[in-house]
């Protein structure tokens, strides 16, 4: 009796220690196995990137974290550099990695069409004289910058004065349809009065940002600059005749 205790015990034992032997066995086979790994850094869509997002305004959408070499997908983005000046060519999914493939030449979607409207955006479309876009330069999927000239009051002292300001920065255009304004003089309908060479350039932007946009077509005018993901938007100011003159 007194021996079959002292086997069964030595039994226990025995297990004990072997089960601990493999533990700590696997425990340093994953440590050897990650100490062997090859880990590369990886753009990962943390929140979805709507179609048509320039890879100026990508980073928000984006967390970069290290992975295992062999994870890595062919033609992954490895510095933002990669995709300079393309836009997204599809919605991309939370959990992706960014690859170059997903991402074209903003000239390559016009062809196709409009660009998608971004989620959380609203298209608004002003029709501008061919010279205030651009030359007329402007296509679909380009950002510009918007410039608007207006008569405002001077909240100081009440004065009314001409302002001008940029007051958009590398916005994103949709769609660009040429158009005919027509002006009418004294007495004439407006089917009769001289056509002048417009451009329809619709653009994505939020609720303040329209307002202020609809604000400057109906009390002043709208001038359109091509402003892609390199320009510089420091040294923005408001432009009086003092500041034109001084």
């Amino acid at each position: 009796m007194k021996t079959r205790l002292i086997g069964a015990i030595v039994a226990i034992l025995l297990a004990t220690a072997g089960t601990l032997f493999l533990v700590n066995y696997l425990r340093g086979a994953d440590a050897r196995a990650a100490d062997g790994a090859e880990l590369v850094p990886a753009y990962i869509v943390k929140t979805e990137v709507p179609s048509g997002t320039p890879a100026a305004g990508i980073t928000e959408y984006l967390t970069v974290t290290q992975i295992p070499a062999s994870a890595a997908v062919p033609d992954r983005v490895t510095s933002l550099d990669d995709i300079e000046g393309l836009v997204s060519d599809v919605a991309l999914k939370p959990g992706e990695q960014l690859i170059v493939a997903r991402f074209v030449d903003p000239a390559e979607i016009s062809k196709r069409g409009a660009v998608p409207l971004p989620e959380g955006m609203q298209a608004v479309t002003i029709a501008l004289p061919v010279e205030r876009a651009v030359g007329g330069s402007v296509k679909p999927g380009d950002t510009v910058g918007v410039v608007i000239s207006g008569q405002a009051e001077l909240v100081d002292d009440g004065k009314e004065v001409l302002l001008t300001k940029q007051s958009f920065h590398k916005v994103l255009v949709l769609a660009v349809q040429p158009g005919t304004v027509f002006m009418p003089g004294d007495g004439e309908t407006e089917a009769s009065g001289a056509p002048v060479d417009a451009l329809m350039v619709t653009l994505a932007r939020t609720t303040p940002d329209i307002e202020v946009l609809v604000w400057g077509k109906e009390w002043g005018t709208i001038w359109l600059t091509l402003e892609p993901d390199t320009a510089d938007e420091t040294g923005g100011r408001v432009v009086t005749g003092e500041v034109v003159f001084q």
